[in-house]
């Protein structure tokens, strides 16, 4: 602390402390390696008079907190739905009961004006079209012409927009997950492989040369173990 303030005060000094033959210099230099209670105390340097203090009661805090998750039998759910002593049985009835059931329908244009609120033509299937405006719950940005979209019965407001419609055999085809496995991985089903390369992979690599020779694609191969 006295060569800092030094520095500080009096240059000269400084350019005198760099000198090769100065004792303190070589003082600095020769002296002996960190033990353990120097490590320590350079660990502490810069902490404040509680971070002791703090970090343990951090520590105690998260185990009363796991103690008491375990007594009430709080659990994380993969669902995210709250524990069943949050639930409220008899709100979610009354909610249920006091909205209205939506019927669907498909937004088909966007009419707009200057100085007026767009308004919405949908297509109710089997029934009618309708030019309405949207409901409180929704904004103008959410709804585009062709998508689906979800009225009441009574006014035929458009209350929410609908994702687009699947059929369910694509949904069954969706990619769920890709494993790692390849056909050199399975052993001792040569023939049964190449029937089922010829069946699976030859319709979707090779399209035209099934299409030029006139053979039907096969949509279902059903395949036994």
């Amino acid at each position: 602390m006295v060569y800092h303030h030094l520095y500080l005060s009096d240059p000269s000094y400084f350019c005198a402390y760099h000198r090769p033959n100065n004792p303190a210099l070589s003082m600095i230099s020769s002296s002996e390696t960190f033990d353990e209670n120097d490590i320590a105390v350079l660990k502490r340097y810069g902490q404040g008079a509680y971070a002791e203090q703090l970090k343990q009661l951090e520590v105690d805090i998260e185990e009363c907190v796991k103690k008491v998750n375990e007594l009430s039998g709080v659990k994380e759910s993969d669902t995210g739905l709250a524990p069943p002593a949050l639930w409220d049985i008899a709100a979610d009835k009354q909610a249920m009961q006091s909205e209205q059931p939506l019927q669907v329908a498909r937004c088909t244009k966007i009419i707009t004006s200057e100085g007026h609120e767009p308004r919405y033509m949908i297509n109710v299937k089997q029934f009618a079209k309708f030019v309405v405006d949207l409901a409180e719950t929704v904004a103008p940005t959410d709804i585009e012409e062709g998508m689906r979209v979800g009225v009441d019965r009574n006014k035929y407001q458009i209350h929410l927009p609908l994702p687009a419609k699947i059929d369910p055999s694509v949904t069954m085809m969706q990619v769920e997950e890709k494993p790692d496995v390849t056909y050199a991985d399975v052993g001792g089903c040569k023939d049964q492989i190449e029937k089922l390369r010829e069946v699976v992979e030859t319709p979707l690599l090779h399209v035209s040369v099934l299409a030029g020779s006139g053979t039907q694609v096969c949509v279902y191969p059903m395949m036994v173990a």
